[in-house]
């Protein structure tokens, strides 16, 4: 009586117990799997092109056979593209009225990242131009500071001056930002104190102004990129100025 009674109470115990383990191995091995597809996501990566090159016709640019601008000629920064990661894509140039190849490189773009593919003209030939990928700042400036890169493709006019004369100072009384920057120079970010200021390019050593901003309103956090050509059809301003956001507020 006693052994049989004993032997229903450990049936009845042990059997049900068994039968919901199971179930709930099953849902841990689920919960599981789906943290693992969430870990696979990859960021993609963002990539524009900046034309300055005088003597290429105007061009599509496709990276990895994938079209990320279409006709862009002499002086335009086009929007970032977002596209696949990349630790060595291809980048080709083709004419905007064809599909033959003009020039083709290779560059890393990785996951996360802002890129410029920057099209210029080869120094000491007016024959022949060059691809070459920038990295971009992709992180706005800190508080109340503004991160600008200037690049300088004024051939005619060389190396230059740049001020940010804060409103309400004159060129005599401001001091250059940046001083002496050749073409083709350094491509670095300069940082400064974030206000409302015009942007005055001078030939270096001239306080002559050869381009005059309009008043550039900036509240803090800009990153932006410069690019400063040849106006090539008037003298008077001699250079031109085109102004891109990297990051942080719009422009």
């Amino acid at each position: 009586m006693n052994r049989g009674l004993t032997k229903a109470i450990s049936s009845g115990l042990k059997l049900p117990g068994f039968v919901f383990a199971v179930p709930a191995s099953l849902a841990i091995t689920i919960s599981l799997s789906a943290c693992e597809n969430v870990a696979t996501y990859t960021q993609p990566t963002a990539v524009r092109v900046i034309d300055a090159s005088y003597i290429a016709p105007a061009a599509n640019f496709l990276v990895e056979n994938q079209l990320l601008a279409a006709n862009v000629g002499l002086g335009t920064i086009t929007p970032y593209g977002t596209l696949a990661p990349s630790s060595s894509a291809a980048i080709e140039m083709t004419a905007a009225t064809g599909s033959s190849a003009l020039l083709s490189s290779s560059s890393p773009l990785l996951a996360g990242n802002q890129y410029s593919i920057f099209l210029s003209d080869s120094i000491g030939t007016s024959t022949a131009y060059l691809i070459t990928v920038l990295q971009d700042q992709q992180t706005q400036a800190p508080t109340g500071r503004a991160d600008f890169r200037f690049l300088n493709q004024a051939e005619m006019t060389g190396a230059v001056d740049i001020y940010m004369v804060p409103a309400g100072t004159a060129i005599a009384d401001a001091v250059p930002l940046v001083t002496n920057l050749p073409v083709n120079g350094p491509v670095s970010y300069v940082g400064f104190q974030a206000q409302t200021v015009t942007m005055i390019i001078t030939p270096t050593g001239v306080t002559t102004p050869a381009y005059t901003s309009n008043p550039i309103q900036l509240i803090g956090g800009e990153a932006r990129t410069v690019l400063i050509m040849d106006a090539k059809l008037t003298s008077s301003p001699p250079v031109t100025v085109t102004m891109a956001d990297d990051a942080g507020p719009a422009n």
